[in-house]
């Protein structure tokens, strides 16, 4: 069998409704995010890694499947063998369970500071678990944590790897 395109639209809305939310309303922002343009070189910037893959740490507490806003710190160090992964969408994590580096490049992250393609790495990746289905709860008080726990660590750039 052909490999098909995942139809996340549909397969969110169904997930969603059979856990008995309403219709779900998708964010439609009222203006484009500002484009900020990088202010040293990136052979000279500090980076970050936010995955919204409910990637954890063996031993860390697993994120809840609904509407959960707490974020996990990922040391850049961790071995993949260690890293675990929980998500609403858990059709979708057979090929992270395989290759956590596909949601979580830590070694490919080291491997850019070690050439000297990045200055340097943040301490901790910052995941979450993207499927939260409250758009306040994501304003109100997942933002705010990526941006101190990004703030903190003194980030110049960050990449994001969605899930």
């Amino acid at each position: 069998m052909e490999p098909q395109p995942v139809r996340y639209i549909e397969a969110i809305t169904q997930r969603y409704a059979s856990l008995g939310y309403a219709p779900y309303r998708w964010y439609v922002a009222d203006e484009k995010p500002p484009v900020a343009p990088l202010r040293k070189p990136l052979a000279e910037s500090r980076l970050g890694l936010l995955t919204t893959s409910g990637c954890y740490v063996a031993g860390q507490v697993a994120f809840h499947y609904k509407d959960d806003a707490s974020v996990r710190r990922i040391p850049m160090d961790t071995p993949p063998e260690q890293l675990r992964f929980a998500h609403i969408t858990e059709n979708y994590l057979e090929s992270a369970r395989r290759d956590p580096q596909c949601l979580v490049p830590l070694a490919a992250l080291r491997r850019l500071r070690d050439e000297g393609m990045v200055g340097s790495l943040a301490d901790d990746a910052v995941s979450c678990m993207g499927g939260i289905y409250s758009q306040r709860r994501v304003r109100e008080e997942l933002i705010p944590q990526i941006e101190g726990i990004l703030k903190q660590q003194a980030v110049d750039v960050a990449l994001l790897v969605p899930m």
